[in-house]
């Protein structure tokens, strides 16, 4: 495992390098707002994608590096994660297909940049499509907007909604609630078979 600090607009950010031992594709995975990238979905992920060839970069936006809680808000977000996108890119992931992905608030931000990041898909866990008890407030734009393959993991019981498959997303409810640490090993299949399936074309 090697560990890169990355300057963004907005601070230092910092990413954590798991390799695969093929390489096939480069997986960049960020947090959700109030916690790290020890979640343990994110862990089950990163074990999917190294199984089936994919190196993981697991970043933490500068908000956390700098030891504060309280998210950026979603401009800073963005831009601190394509500042970091271009850096894996010069760095380490030269030429690999990218796959944009992350749990919650992370899932959001890698919908929003996907298109200007260049992603060939993107990977959300538990994304939120409302702030709990209040449909009314609805984040499906931003998911609506990915026009890559687009895989969603979410709990069933998840308080945050549970957003519909489509056209080119795919849903795959497991169950428990929005942390997904009730079937660890779902998210590891379907992450697993998910990215091995949508990457075969560009093999």
């Amino acid at each position: 495992m090697t560990t890169r600090v990355v300057e963004t607009p907005y601070g230092p950010a910092r990413a954590e390098l798991h390799c695969a031992a093929e390489g096939r594709a480069a997986l960049v995975l960020g947090h959700g707002a109030g916690g790290g990238i020890a979640a343990p979905d994110l862990v089950a992920a990163t074990r999917a994608a190294v199984d089936v060839g994919v190196h993981v970069a697991l970043v933490e936006q500068p908000y956390r590096v700098a030891g504060r809680r309280a998210p950026a808000p979603a401009k800073q977000l963005d831009a601190a994660w394509l500042a970091v996108a271009d850096d894996l890119c010069d760095h380490w992931f030269d030429d690999l297909p990218l796959v944009f992905g992350g749990r919650s608030s992370g899932a959001r931000v890698a919908c929003r940049t996907a298109a200007e990041g260049q992603a060939v898909a993107v990977l959300c866990l538990a994304f939120p499509v409302h702030p709990p008890g209040r449909p009314e407030r609805t984040r499906m734009p931003e998911l609506d907007a990915v026009e890559v393959p687009t895989l969603v993991v979410q709990g069933e019981k998840d308080p945050f909604g549970r957003p519909a498959a489509a056209h080119h997303r795919e849903v795959v409810l497991l169950p428990g609630d929005h942390n997904l640490k009730a079937d660890l090993e779902g998210v590891h299949r379907a992450a697993g078979e998910w990215l091995d399936r949508v990457l075969r074309p560009l093999d």
